[in-house]
Order: structure tokens, then sequence, then C-alpha cells
């Protein structure tokens, strides 16, 4: 395994790594080392317009239409 030195760590970036840390139960270098590895090898997330072109087209446009069950079409965001 390498070794990897950060220089120039804002001190309150280091207190907040230092308590989350304790949070865990763990040392500052085991929680530096489970944040790189969080951020750095998860898949990426993917964007929500990539996510609604990816839905099927099923349907019609008519099945989606918002009826009222009172009878009431009273805009609610007027």
């Amino acid at each position: 395994m390498a070794d990897l030195l950060v220089r120039g760590v804002e001190e309150a970036l280091v207190r907040a790594l230092k308590k989350q840390a304790g949070e865990h139960g763990r040392s500052a270098e085991a929680e530096h080392r489970a944040i790189l590895k969080a951020v750095l090898l998860s898949p990426p997330r993917r964007k929500l317009a990539d996510l609604l072109a990816a839905m099927p087209d099923v349907g019609r446009d008519e099945d989606f239409e918002r009826r009222s069950e009172a009878g009431d079409d009273t805009d609610v965001f007027a």
C-alpha cells in the first residue's frame, strides 16, 4: 500500500475529520481512508435527466392526467 501525505489542510477541516472519526469509532487516519474510498470508488451518480430519458415510453398522456376526485377543479397552486 502507498502512503499519502496531505499538506496545508485547514484546521476546521481537521477538527471536522477528527469529530467524524470519533463518531464512527475510528482514528482520523482510518476515517480519511474511508472517506477517500467512499468518494473515489463508489459508482458515479447518474443525472436526473439520464434517469428520466431511460424510462420506458409506456401509456398515453391521457393516462396520466390529473382527475378531480370531488369535482372541484380548484387550482391549488394559484
